[in-house]
């Protein structure tokens, strides 16, 4: 079939060039259709449900809220696992899917079980599934502030919208903003109700995420003692403002034949309406609202806040679609925020602070500069090695036409191009089967030229190419099946691991697919066209000068091949020694080229005091001269995705362009260390230094934001937070460990409202009547909603500021005893309530139905793997579990041990199934021993390279190894077919050897050189994302260095060895002439 696809090509070879035009282009359309990230998205199927009930501390939470939406779960089809967090009026449950569950039915599984467990859950408790992204869902973030007041954005004009000359703010409304907190609220409102609206219109963006100012609320503020005079309770008060804020319709009436729609609007619309409601009457006349109570535009007691660079803003934050392409969506909300900004209030300014197009375009910048370096270096050595432009622009030609061939089948195969996608391509590698045929039909031509002393005619001419394709079909269809086989090992992969590096795998077999249907088919039709006229018979000047110094040693390998097979075991030694000190990591971290920085303070901490000591962080950090701005979000935001308590802040430090930086600056660990300094002096935080990416995958993945997660499981939280101080003690004194810190459970501080039932009893009152008085007095209770326009703003009652934090005022709080109307008597709350302070939960997490404390790690200066093994060694010594707990080891290093357990087990495969294809090749198992020895050399040759560079094995790392194994085969392969041909022709084994691995001298150099040059550029980047790259170019560089060295010394000296007798061939039918194995027999 192949002889007749071969004969078709050079037969029909315009048709066959203008048949790749037509693929290459519509390849080019559809590579413009590919999904384009930084790296691939490798965030598990989940769904999140957030459930927010502000009146029930952690442990309420956890019992009547979290357990019964886990409850729930259970048993859905795909789930996996599930965990979950429990704070102070927030439930956070993450349901996690096996990967090959849909998502959207995965959701609609979640919906139906919620609505089931309704009926266990507190009333009026309403949980929410988080929104339809990823982990890599946050494309843009962006700030919404004031501008300078009297700047050229923002003139003091006195009477018109904006600053006015006192300093205050006018709205487009009339409004006058006086105050900070209703300044911040105008931010807030103009975020949610003129950007975000715009915002979510755009395709493939999921939602809108705020943090920061304040919500704008009506609030109403009592006065307890006017209540007290007028009987009216507190409850009574926010009943009154829901009966008289009703808005209802009585159908219509008709009139001189027209139809009258009856609308009866009884809704409050201003601040002077609220205050103008009746409460109630007394001796016959009304009591208005402003009578008991100040009214007033406030905000809610928040839950979060943001600032930038010492001063609070807003912050909002684009969440892209799952499956979105983030550059994309990315780039489209940029340009609509950029229209949004024309049209916002005089004054207000909106700036994009992160945008993931940014990083997405950086990485790809890395990864087409590495590709189009390494095809131009790869065109220059195939010119320099085949002397012939013509060969060489050929064999060029190869790499687009596969390249495209690979875009339309990463669109077929949904796979995204990024960092690890489009990482592993060599030009070089892809080339290698076109080479050897168009070498082979060079060599052929000027032959056949030498030997009838003229120019051949056309029809011999397309016979040499023919013949010359044919010869070279079963080295280069084995060599890619191998190249094809060593890549399946990563499609074994699952979870993390599987994201990560599936689609590296995928990507390079589609390019060999397209690379291997083109040397079959456009190469020897280009050869047949363009290799015309004279074919130099001389070897290009390198070859030649090789060839001369190489022939005498090659007889001496085949004199004496015991001290070269000796040389080779003695490398492979040397490297296996070398390997067993060599450190590892799951894969190399790519910088992002910002950094984000987590700051928690201790569990007590209000969110206005978190703010305030973040202010002071961001002031420090932003006086580093290369820090371009600094910005953070305090606390929860509205969606609820990242979960944080007040006293944590996410810090994003967005750098200046590397050549900015001040003189001896290089690094991101010399910034990272700089502004560690910085934070030195700033008592009461602690902090742990990421980027924005790595920071969320960690904690989407595990559930924790570090490299590595001991998970402390057990059911008393007390002993649980005990031993995970122990085990924090422990890490703390293995080399490497940074950021080391403990899960903070407990430690929150709680005002305890005690009950004296008998008193109320006594008084004829409830427990319900007590409790909603503190309810409301502190925590507010809603009693209706103010529209304007498309707004809608909440009436809440709730007492000023300053009665609140007083325990003594609290205390005096009138509670009113039953009565009808009139003056009623009352009692102060402290006679029916004790107040008092205990240290409470702080938190409770969960996985799998069971409760859990998290110590928590990075790595600097150390491998992921020796300090995993240290730390499990010292923690087993050291620290004694409570009864019936366990820890598990998870993390980064959850996903380095999955990885290697799976190679483990896919690697003695795939090696012994190349073993199978090298024999099925060769026709005997000699042979294929003779060209498998080949790859533990060529694997010394990788391990010494990461030795030099100071680089630890990584997945990255073995991804380069199985490169290697297959350029090697594919190499000692060619060599082999060369001496196969000669002995199966009856020569002398020795003399066999030596004229068929001289043949083979220019193939050996051209598929060991092209595939190690098309790496090169990629070894020596620097730009975004090439540190992940770096391992994978190192390898294959040092190894075929060695392997190209191995083919041309030890294998020759193998062969002498293992071929020795082989002077007999196989005559099909005749079974004599075979061992047991069905090599040939030597000759009696």
């Amino acid at each position: 079939m192949i002889e007749k696809l071969l004969d078709a090509s050079i037969r029909f070879r315009w048709g066959v060039v203008i048949l790749t035009l037509i693929i290459s282009a519509y390849g080019l359309s559809e590579l413009m259709k590919l999904p384009i990230d930084a790296v691939p998205d490798i965030t598990n199927k989940q769904v999140q449900i957030n459930t927010v009930e502000p009146n029930l501390g952690p442990l309420d939470i956890e019992r009547l809220v979290t357990f019964p939406v886990e409850t729930a779960m259970a048993g859905i089809p795909g789930l996996e696992s599930s965990r979950s967090i429990s704070r102070n009026g927030f439930s956070q449950v993450t349901v996690i899917f096996e990967d090959h569950t849909d998502l959207y039915f995965a959701r609609q599984q979640v919906a139906e079980r919620l609505n089931q467990a309704k009926g266990t859950l507190p009333e009026g408790v309403e949980p929410q599934m988080g929104p339809v992204s990823t982990g890599l869902g946050e494309v843009l973030m962006y700030i919404v502030d004031f501008a300078k007041p009297g700047s050229k954005a923002a003139p003091k004009v006195a009477g018109k919208p904006g600053f006015q000359p006192d300093g205050s703010y006018m709205t487009p409304s009339g409004e006058i903003l006086t105050e900070e907190v209703a300044k911040l609220g105008y931010l807030r409102t103009v975020q949610d109700w003129v950007i975000r609206p715009q915002l979510k219109t755009v395709s493939g963006v999921a939602g809108i995420d705020s943090i920061g100012g304040y919500e704008k609320q009506f609030v109403v503020q009592p006065d307890a003692s006017k209540l007290s005079t007028y009987g009216i309770s507190f409850s009574e008060l926010a009943e009154a403002l829901e009966r008289a804020n009703i808005s209802v319709g009585a159908n219509f009436v008709e009139r001189g034949g027209e139809a009258f729609l009856v609308r009866a609007d009884g809704r409050i619309r201003s601040v002077d309406e609220i205050g103008r409601a009746t409460v109630a009457s007394r001796g016959g006349v009304p009591v208005a609202v402003r009578d008991v109570a100040t009214v007033q535009i406030g905000g809610e007691l928040r839950t979060g806040s943001a600032s930038e660079n010492g001063k609070e803003i807003v912050v909002g934050t684009a969440l892209m679609l799952a499956d979105g392409n983030s550059r994309v969506v990315a780039s489209a909300v940029a340009d609509r925020l950029e229209e949004v900004a024309k049209s916002l209030p005089p004054g207000i300014t909106v700036k994009s602070v992160l945008d993931r197009s940014q990083l997405v375009d950086a990485t790809i910048g890395t990864v087409e500069k590495n590709l189009l370096e390494g095809a131009f270096l790869v065109a220059i050595v195939l010119f320099w090695l085949l002397g012939n432009i013509r060969a060489a622009i050929i064999a060029t030609l190869v790499i687009p036409i596969s390249f495209l061939i690979m875009g339309t089948g990463m669109n077929l195969t949904r796979t995204s191009g990024n960092l690890m996608s489009l990482g592993a391509l060599d030009f070089g590698l892809i080339v290698d089967g076109s080479i050897i045929i168009i070498e082979n039909c060079l060599r052929r031509l000027a032959e056949r030229q030498h030997h009838e002393g003229r120019l051949l005619s056309v029809s011999e001419r397309l016979h040499e190419v023919f013949e010359a394709s044919r010869e070279m079909v079963k080295p280069t269809l084995y060599g890619q099946a191998i190249i094809f086989l060593v890549f399946v090992p990563l499609l074994t992969f699952t979870g993390v691991e599987g994201k990560t590096f599936s689609p590296m795998a995928i990507t390079v077999m589609l390019a060999l697919a397209g690379a291997f249907i083109a040397s079959l088919t456009f190469v020897p039709a280009m050869v047949a066209l363009l290799i015309r006229g004279k074919v130099a018979e001389k070897e290009v000047r390198a070859i030649a000068w090789m060839k001369e110094r190489y022939e005498p040693v090659l007889k001496r390998v085949i004199d004496r091949p015991w001290p070269w097979i000796g040389a080779g075991a003695g490398t492979f030694a040397a490297a296996g020694l070398v390997f067993s000190m060599l450190g590892s990591e799951f894969i190399p971290t790519l910088g992002e080229g910002n950094l984000a920085m987590q700051a928690l303070r201790i569990p007590s901490t209000s969110l206005n005091k978190s703010q305030e000591m973040q202010l002071q962080v961001e002031k420090a950090v932003a006086s580093l001269p290369e820090v371009a701005f600094i910005y953070s979000k305090t606390g929860t935001a509205e969606v609820a995705s990242d979960p944080m308590p007040p006293n944590a802040s996410d810090t994003f430090i967005i750098l200046k362009p590397r050549e900015t930086w001040p003189e001896g600056i290089s690094t991101k660990d010399d910034v990272i260390e700089r502004v560690e300094k910085k934070l030195e002096p700033l008592v009461g935080n602690a902090f742990e230094i990421s980027q924005p990416i790595q920071l969320r995958f960690n904690e989407l993945i595990a559930g924790v934001r570090g490299d590595i997660a001991i998970k402390l499981y057990g059911d008393n939280l007390e002993e649980m937070g005990r031993a995970a101080q122990q085990v924090a003690a422990v890490l703390n004194t293995v080399p490497g460990a940074a950021d080391v810190k403990v899960e903070q459970t407990a430690g929150f501080p709680v005002l305890d409202v005690q009950f004296d039932r008998d008193a109320i009893a006594r008084y004829g009152l409830t427990l319900q009547d007590v409790s909603d008085t503190v309810s409301i007095a502190l925590g507010g209770r809603e009693a209706g909603i103010v529209f304007e326009g498309d707004r809608r703003y909440d009436i809440v009652v709730r007492l000023d500021r300053a009665t609140r934090d007083d325990l003594d005022a609290v205390g005096a709080l009138p509670v009113l005893l039953p009565g009808e109307g009139g003056a009623r008597a009352s009692v102060p709350l402290r006679e029916l309530a004790k107040f008092g302070f205990s240290e409470g939960l702080n938190q409770v997490s969960r996985e799998n139905g069971k409760r859990r404390v998290v110590v928590q790690a990075n790595v600097r200066g150390n491998d992921l793997g020796s300090f995993v093994a240290e730390a499990q060694e010292k923690v087993a010594a050291q620290v004694k579990l409570p009864t019936g707990s366990f820890i598990e080891w998870g993390g980064q290093f959850e996903n380095l041990q999955a990885a290697s357990a799976r190679l483990s087990v896919v690697i003695p495969i795939i090696f012994a199934a190349i073993f199978g294809i090298l024999f099925l090749a060769l026709g005997g198992v000699r042979q294929a021993i003779a060209v498998y020895s080949a790859i533990p050399l060529a694997l010394a040759g990788g391990v010494f390279s990461l030795l030099l560079t100071g680089l630890p094995f990584s997945v990255s790392a073995a991804v380069g190894f199985i490169v290697l194994s297959g350029v090697t085969v594919l190499n000692g392969l060619v060599v082999m077919t060369s001496i196969n041909t000669r002995i199966d022709a009856g020569k002398p084994v020795d003399m066999a050897i030596s004229e068929g691995v001289m043949e083979r001298v220019r193939a050996v150099l051209m598929t060991g050189i092209v595939p190690a040059i098309g790496f090169v550029p990629m070894a020596l980047a620097t730009g975004t994302g090439a540190e992940v790259q770096k391992p994978l170019a190192i390898v294959v560089i040092g190894g075929l260095i060695t392997s190209t060295l191995l083919t041309l010394f030890v294998l020759p000296a193998i062969s002498h060895l293992l071929l020795r007798g082989r002077h007999k061939h196989h005559v099909t039918g005749d079974y004599g002439d075979v061992d047991t194995f069905g090599a040939e027999l030597p000759v009696k």
